[in-house]
């Protein structure tokens, strides 16, 4: 699979959008007592946070005295969420969860401050299935594609209807020779 010039777009990005930092200074207003624990918290997540678009999946890390990594191949991913409050949406941002077959009920990952999430979404949507099938199954037997109402792919459904139906006679035919 060939990166697109959209996908060239995605593949750069390796931090979150600066408008992140400005989220976090006004979600720590929330609770004015700790304001100062939240807005340090929020600093060094911010600092620290780094993604990574690779051929074979994606990476993020973040953490000053705490590292913490983590890396997904395109073909374990199962769902890609968008969620975003309502002071995000204000940014423009926008936080892109992403969920594995690990078992968990929670993303395995979230990608926050994106400005392009929708973009991102498709590009995780794209490679993920592009993965799973880099050869479609009609364009392994046919050796092209067939397109939807093609007159191809007409005939060479009728040529399975006939296949099947000779497949129902030879079973029929065995039945009642074993009787």
């Amino acid at each position: 699979m060939t990166p697109t010039s959209d996908d060239d777009s995605i593949l750069v990005i390796n931090r979150p959008h600066a408008d992140l930092m400005k989220y976090y200074l006004i979600a720590s207003f929330v609770i004015p007592p700790i304001f100062p624990i939240l807005l340090t918290i929020g600093a060094i997540r911010y600092r620290t946070m780094r993604y990574k678009f690779t051929d074979e999946g994606i990476s993020m890390s973040w953490g000053m005295l705490f590292r913490k990594e983590i890396i997904i191949q395109y073909s374990r991913i199962q769902d890609i969420h968008l969620r975003s409050n309502m002071v995000e949406r204000w940014l423009g941002l926008s936080k892109v969860l992403v969920q594995t077959a690990s078992g968990s009920s929670s993303a395995e990952m979230t990608l926050e401050g994106i400005k392009e999430f929708e973009a991102v979404r498709d590009f995780l949507y794209h490679r993920m299935r592009g993965v799973k099938d880099d050869v479609p199954a009609a364009d392994a037997m046919t050796g092209g594609s067939l397109a939807v109402g093609s007159p191809e792919l007409a005939i060479t459904l009728r040529e399975i209807a006939a296949e099947v139906r000779g497949l129902r006679a030879d079973l029929a035919a065995r039945k009642d020779d074993d009787v």
